[in-house]
């Protein structure tokens, strides 16, 4: 194994929107798989009917795709060891279950639920371990032909060595977990279902899957798919059992596990907000590991060159959602002005932008985008960073109106009118000298007398560069907007 080329699988089950603690797995898997120069196994766990939807397995397809997590096989592309959903291996979970049985690694349980809730109270009374007892372990031909005969059905369980199981996780280090607390579990279900403990460790054997890294939620199943492991190697099945290691927990608020119904996992609303792929990926890795000490912004290409699971932190990872903009409106700075003026082409347009189509100017955004790229967080914001240029009126923002419109705006604004009105309006420059001069006629530094033209011209107290702003807007409608000021004043 420690020569074997790396394998890795990513093995989503498709229910509901994708999470961000889901996607930190799958970024940690191709992140080492590009590392090693190995292969990333994408596979869709699918074998929950209930819960399962072909709308998020494609969900899924797409949000890899969108954070250019590209897989070796898998959906789509296919691969030695194809199908890759497990709703279309079902005869290979059969054929295994069987050999197992045969070999006696696996056993019939008629036990019904009452008796195992029975036995499980009295355990914990006792103060024992609680989990299956292994009364059907050893049963013999007359005692299971009895059991059918009441037309009891039964479960397959697998029957886990009366020994300690010891391994090292590639994160946690040495782990021991003594037999009184592993009992048999079942994989196969009365109806003939197989379990998630048998077709997750069946298909990474059968996929010769070199390494294991998932959550840390599944660690405690760890021992008994080692088990399982030494069993399929001895029946031929699996050529070696993988190396496992356990990703960190991302906590939300309040020190809990980010769940699913924590509005800040669902990747659908970072990828509607704008935040870009290198971004979001970028602040994913920083949960749990860190490239440096004192660095935390980087590129994928830089990520894939210096990952090493060996790094990965055990404790807890904390989703710091001001920390995820910071990064990613560092990623937008990065960009090159064409790439972000492209990127941010959904935002400027229905259902997002509130202008009119015809109202949208290529040139006036061409223009602007420069400006705007230093100032947005995530996509999303630029829509109103430039809504002034669009609109045929600034939005009415009375708070920013209240808040620029102190002392006696009319008349610092009628200055800065006729001011503005003979500068020139192809030099930013000038026009900045024209609100500076105004300001100084009324005892004002630059800051306070330009805020008045700025809520005129554009609605909002903040903003993009004002006087560049004016400039790319127009000496028209910029002094009819300001014009539009005083009259409501003056009214």
């Amino acid at each position: 194994m420690a020569n074997a080329p790396v394998r890795v699988r990513f093995c989503p089950s498709p229910t509901g929107n994708p999470h961000v603690g889901l996607v930190r797995t799958a970024l940690f898997n191709w992140a080492f798989a590009r590392h090693h120069q190995g292969t990333l196994v994408f596979r869709i766990e699918d074998t929950d009917a209930a819960r399962d939807s072909e709308e998020s397995y494609q969900q899924l397809l797409d949000s890899m795709r969108w954070l250019g997590l590209d897989w070796d096989e898998g959906p789509e592309i296919g691969g030695p060891h194809a199908p890759y959903r497990q709703s279309q291996r079902m005869d290979l979970y059969k054929d295994v279950a069987e050999k197992l049985l045969a070999a006696g690694y696996a056993y019939a349980c008629y036990c019904t639920t009452e008796e195992l809730d029975t036995r499980r109270d009295a355990a914990r009374a006792a103060g024992k371990p609680s989990g299956y007892d292994g009364h059907c372990r050893d049963l013999t031909a007359e005692q299971k032909a009895a059991y059918e005969a009441e037309g009891r059905s039964s479960i397959v369980r697998f029957r886990m060595p009366d020994e300690a199981i010891t391994f090292t996780d590639l994160v946690r280090g040495d782990i021991t977990v003594q037999p009184e607390n592993v009992p048999d579990y079942g994989i196969v279900r009365a109806n003939g279902a197989p379990l998630y403990t048998l077709v997750n460790p069946v298909d990474d054997a059968l996929m010769e899957i070199t390494h294991v890294l998932r959550g840390e939620d599944l660690l405690s199943s760890t021992p008994r798919q080692i088990a399982l492991y030494r069993a399929l190697i001895e029946l031929g099945i699996a050529k070696d059992t993988p190396a496992f290691g356990h990703l960190p927990y991302v906590m939300g608020e309040g020190n809990k596990k980010l769940s699913k119904r924590d509005p800040q996992a669902s990747l659908n609303l970072y990828r509607e907000r704008g935040f870009l792929p290198e971004g979001l990926l970028n602040y994913l890795s920083l949960l749990g590991w860190s490239i440096a000490e004192d660095r935390d912004i980087f590129s994928v290409d830089e990520l894939i060159a210096a990952f090493d699971i060996k790094d990965v932190n055990a404790n807890p990872a904390r989703f710091d959602l001001k920390k995820a903009e910071h990064i990613n409106a560092e990623h937008i700075r990065m960009l090159d002005v064409k790439d972000f003026t492209d990127a941010c082409g959904p935002w400027l347009k229905a259902p997002f932008a509130p202008w009119a189509p015809e109202a949208f100017d290529a040139e006036k955004w061409t223009r602007i985008a420069p400006y705007a790229q230093t100032r947005v967080t995530v996509l999303s914001d630029i829509t109103d960073n430039v809504d002034f240029l669009f609109l045929d009126e600034p939005v009415e923002d009375e708070a920013s109106w209240t808040k620029a419109m102190k002392g006696d705006p009319a008349a610092l604004l009628t200055t800065a009118r006729a001011n503005l009105e003979a500068a020139d309006w192809s030099d930013p420059e000038s026009l900045k000298n024209a609100v500076l001069t105004a300001g100084e006629a009324h005892g004002l530094k630059l800051g306070k007398a330009q805020a008045p033209v700025r809520v005129a011209v554009t609605g909002r107290t903040v903003g993009l560069p004002l006087f560049e702003s004016l400039e790319i807007l127009g000496r028209e409608k910029s002094l009819a907007r300001i014009d539009a000021a005083l009259a409501k004043l003056t009214a």
